[in-house]
């Protein structure tokens, strides 16, 4: 599972799932990508189980780029504890995904493959999920100036 190696502060506010992606939200290093429609916290054990579903069904074929991390930490006061005592300690680590983040990237594979692959993937996240491909860049070299 992903955890952060070190981290600053161990203990966070929850903070506000507001907004859209400004950052991440185009495919950058595959073909194709499995983009975010719902803001949600999703855990690292559910960022693993859709590594897997993905790399079993295509084989060990293609690449598969996980865009993601899990870098907010989640605590929990254990159950039947009296109010008070500071806050709770670390239960698990999630990554903040708003509408448009893509989550996921593939390439080496056919479009139909990644699309059963991502469509697997997205039935372990607790989000609603979309399949893109990566935009066309535009290679016209004449500007103005």
């Amino acid at each position: 599972m992903l955890i952060p190696k070190r981290v600053k502060r161990r203990k966070q506010h929850r903070g506000t799932l507001k907004g859209s992606a400004q950052k991440g939200n185009k495919v950058a290093y595959g073909e194709y990508g499995l983009v975010a429609e719902e803001a949600a916290w999703i855990k690292s054990n559910q960022i693993e189980a859709a590594r897997i579903a993905m790399t079993r069904f295509i084989k060990r074929g293609g690449q598969v780029w996980i865009d993601i991390f899990p870098h907010k930490p989640i605590t929990r006061h254990p159950a039947e504890a009296r109010m008070g005592s500071g806050k709770g300690s670390v239960e698990f680590w999630v990554a903040v995904v708003k509408p448009g983040r893509v989550m996921f990237e593939m390439a080496g594979v056919p479009e139909e493959t990644a699309r059963e692959a991502m469509r697997l993937a997205a039935n372990k996240l607790p989000v609603k999920c979309k399949f893109i491909k990566r935009e066309a860049e535009n290679t016209t070299e004449g500007g103005e100036g």
